[in-house]
């Protein structure tokens, strides 16, 4: 997409991102919540990831975010450290204009060079093909789906599971003291 740029989020980006997530929360299935969160629970989410040093990007173009993309923990127990989680969210007008790539291979980069080891994309529900698409372009394979493990809209979703490695992957041991 011409004139898009990636950056990494500031605060005063928090507004937007929460706008562009509550449309997915309410029309959509790409996320299990049912209830949109509110600006100071957006902000505090983004502050998490910020303070685990994990990236928080957005997409804009012509100042205005299309997009947001961040990486947080897969799960919370030590063993994990290595293991991020992404997550992406394109403005309803925006998506399939390639904002979720422009995003997606920065926030891959960042967390190589962070020293992490995998990345795992847990995408709700397994009709959603654009995202699973998407993340297969970007060297992402399946490695699961989890039936009926949600239950939103009056049916049952499932969660599709893929993994990417990031750096060398599992191929050679992590850098000690993370």
């Amino acid at each position: 997409m011409s004139g898009l740029t990636v950056r990494a989020s500031t605060g005063a980006d928090v507004a937007r991102c929460a706008e562009i997530y509550g449309h997915h929360v309410l029309h959509g299935t790409a996320s299990f919540e049912v209830d949109p969160p509110d600006l100071a629970e957006m902000a505090k989410r983004r502050a998490a990831v910020l303070d685990l040093g994990l990236p928080y990007l957005v997409a804009e173009k012509q100042g205005r975010v299309l997009g947001y993309a961040y990486a947080g923990l897969y799960r919370t127990r030590p063993a994990y450290r290595f293991t991020v989680e992404n997550s992406i969210y394109i403005d309803k007008d925006a998506v399939g204009q390639g904002v979720g790539k422009a995003l997606l291979q920065p926030l891959i980069d960042l967390c190589a060079r962070d020293g992490r080891r995998q990345m795992i994309a847990v995408i709700g529900d397994s009709r959603h093909v654009a995202s699973i698409n998407l993340h297969a372009s970007c060297g992402f394979a399946m490695v699961g789906t989890l039936k009926s493990v949600g239950f939103k809209f009056g049916r049952w979703l499932d969660s599709v599971l893929m993994e990417r490695p990031l750096g060398p992957g599992d191929t050679t041991l992590p850098e000690t003291g993370k």
